[in-house]
C-alpha cells in the first residue's frame, strides 16, 4: 500500500480525516456512483479500514476521500466515512471541508470576506459559506440539500419501553425521539443507554417501509438515532441538545449536520421555527451549531425545506500513514 496523507479537523469535537493523498483512484462517473464503486472494491475500502479503524483511527472515527464533482458547478466530490461503510452526507464534515479548502487554497478565498465552496455529496450539491477575517476563517455554514418529514408518530417497542419516533430527511434518514420519554438525558453520564437506545431504534427501523428512498435505493436505510432534550423556545426559536447515534453505535460528539437539518424539518413542519428564527443545537459535549431555513421547496414529492447550519471546524493535525506488509494487525480492528 502506498503511503496515505490525510489533514485531520474536529467539527464540534468530532473527528474528520481528510485523505489527501495515496488512494487508488475510484471509478465512477458521478460521485454517486463512485461512492458504490468503494462499498464494493477492496482496494478502496481497504484505505477506508486503515484510516479509521484502530489503531490509526477508532470505533467513532469520521473522514472522506475527495473525489472529482459531478460536474464543473462544484469545486469537488466527496465520499464519507465510518467504521461501518460510507454515509450519504455529511453536516460536520462540510464545515471541516469549507475550511480545509479555504485553509489549504483548494479554493480561492476572499481573507476578509465570505467564500463558497460547492461541494456534491453523494446525495446532491451542497454551498459551504466560509468567513475569514484577517485570513483566518471564523466560522463555516452550509446550504444542506433539502429536508424534509418522512413520518411522524411512529409507535416502536424497545427494551425501554413503547417510544413514538418522527423520521425526516436531512441527506440521510434520521429517526428522532425524546430522550426523557424513556428516562434520559442527553448528558456524558447517561451516554451508554443513549447509545444502546439509538442503535436499536436504528436497527428497528432500518428495514422498514418508512426507510426506503423514494427515488434511489441505494439511500435507503435509517442512517441514525437522535436523541434529543427539549430546551424550550425563546423568541428567536427553539434551543435542544442531542446526541447522534449514526451507523452500527457509533456516537456523534458534535451537534451533527444532516442530523441537524432532520430536526430543522421537524421544527418547521410543527410550526415552532419559522423563517426568522433559528435552531440553537447544542451537542452532548456542549458544542453548538446554529440552524434556520433558507428556503421552501419540494423535493420527491415531500414538502421540504434548505436548511442553514453554522458551526466552525479546527485543523488537529497532518499526518501520513502507512501500512507494514509485516504487520500481523493489518489494517486494524475496531474494540467498543
Amino acid at each position: 500500500m502506498n503511503p496515505i496523507t490525510a489533514v485531520d479537523y474536529h467539527t464540534g469535537g468530532e473527528p474528520f480525516r481528510i485523505v489527501t493523498g495515496g488512494v487508488p483512484e475510484i471509478a465512477g462517473a458521478t460521485v454517486p456512483d463512485r461512492r458504490a464503486t468503494a462499498q464494493r472494491d477492496d482496494h478502496i475500502d481497504v484505505v477506508r479500514r486503515l484510516l479509521c479503524h484502530e489503531p490509526r483511527g477508532h470505533a467513532d472515527m469520521y473522514g472522506c476521500f475527495i473525489t472529482p464533482p459531478n460536474d464543473a458547478g462544484a469545486d469537488f466530490g466527496v465520499l464519507f466515512w465510518h467504521k461501518d461503510g460510507y454515509s450519504t452526507a455529511c453536516g460536520h464534515g462540510t464545515i471541516a471541508l469549507g475550511a480545509w479548502a479555504v485553509d489549504t487554497g483548494v479554493v480561492a478565498a476572499d481573507p476578509d470576506g465570505t467564500t463558497d465552496v460547492t461541494i456534491d455529496w453523494p446525495t446532491g450539491r451542497v454551498v459551504a459559506r466560509v468567513t475569514q477575517v484577517g485570513g483566518r476563517t471564523t466560522g463555516v455554514s452550509f446550504h444542506n440539500v433539502p429536508s424534509y418529514v418522512v413520518a411522524r408518530g411512529v409507535p416502536l417497542l424497545t427494551t425501554r419501553g413503547q417510544v413514538v419516533v418522527d423520521l425526516a430527511w436531512g441527506g440521510a434518514l434520521y429517526a428522532s425521539l425524546r430522550a426523557a420519554d424513556v428516562g434520559l438525558t442527553v448528558t456524558l453520564a447517561d451516554h451508554h443507554e443513549l447509545t444502546a437506545l439509538g442503535r436499536e431504534v436504528k436497527w428497528a427501523l432500518n428495514d422498514s417501509p418508512y426507510a426506503q428512498h423514494p427515488s434511489d435505493d441505494r439511500l435507503s436505510g435509517v442512517y441514525g438515532t437522535i436523541l434529543y432534550d427539549d430546551l424550550g423556545d425563546t423568541a428567536d426559536g427553539p434551543e435542544q441538545r442531542n446526541v447522534t447515534i449514526y451507523a452500527d453505535g457509533a456516537v456523534d460528539r458534535s451537534p451533527c449536520g444532516s442530523g441537524t437539518a432532520s430536526r430543522v424539518a421537524l421544527l418547521a413542519d410543527e410550526g415552532r421555527l419559522g423563517d426568522h428564527q433559528r435552531l440553537v443545537h447544542h451537542s452532548i459535549v456542549g458544542s453548538t451549531f446554529v440552524a434556520r431555513v433558507v428556503e421552501h421547496t419540494t423535493d420527491n414529492g415531500f414538502a421540504a425545506v434548505v436548511p442553514e447550519v453554522d458551526g466552525i471546524a479546527h485543523r488537529t493535525g497532518e499526518h501520513v500513514f502507512t501500512l507494514d506488509p509485516h504487520d500481523a494487525i493489518g489494517t486494524g480492528f475496531v474494540l467498543r
